[in-house]
């Protein structure tokens, strides 16, 4: 019998897990959060651990799987992409995914194939949000353009990221530049390998 491969010691969920061989089209994806996570948790950048962030303030909670894409990174390229924002937020892309089947645990990686995006500007700052279906699952099997889901789903979607962070009776803090297809969801997961490789390699 052959020698097995493996891993010794955990990667780093963003620097130590690859992207994949296939994108923008088919990538990893990082899951921190869960539908309905009344518990906002985040990659601690420098251990690679899932650590608590916050309570949700709000009754507004996420409607899909959450996390992000490894070995990517919002800077200038990823700014370059938006008319109206001034620099990326400076971490790794964030990616919403759609399952038929209820996944409820987080600190998992998954094969996602990106169908499109909802590009958020947070404070002047690029913050998109890749939206992909859980590569191999049936049901979305035909599914390859955001145009092709329920416009309930991405509703859902728009609605959790304009009020997650807005207080009652101030501004909001989030606005919605764009809902994209697929192409340029490509973009937007190419020009994230970029920044990332002009900042970390």
């Amino acid at each position: 019998m052959g020698k097995q491969s493996f891993l010794t010691s955990r990667p780093h969920p963003w620097h130590g897990i690859q992207i994949g061989k296939d994108a923008p089209k088919v990538v990893k994806a990082y899951i921190e959060i869960v539908p309905n996570d009344a518990i906002k948790y985040e990659i601690c950048k420098e251990t690679g651990y899932i650590k608590v962030d916050r309570p949700q303030k709000f009754s507004s909670l996420p409607s899909v799987l959450y996390g992000f894409i490894p070995q990517t990174y919002s800077a200038e390229k990823s700014t370059a992409l938006s008319k109206v924002a001034t620099h990326g937020d400076g971490d790794p892309v964030d990616i919403c995914v759609l399952s038929e089947l209820s996944i409820e645990r987080a600190d998992i990686i998954m094969d996602v194939r990106i169908i499109g995006g909802i590009k958020l500007i947070d404070n002047g700052e690029v913050d998109d949000k890749l939206i992909a279906v859980l590569d191999g699952d049936p049901f979305y099997e035909g599914i390859h353009d955001i145009s092709q889901i329920h416009h309930v789903i991405v509703d859902r979607m728009r609605h959790y990221f304009l009020s997650y962070k807005t207080i009652p009776g101030e501004p909001p803090k989030t606005k919605i530049e764009s809902v994209y297809g697929h192409e340029e969801a490509f973009k937007v997961v190419q020009a994230g390998m970029e920044d990332y490789k002009n900042h970390f390699n």
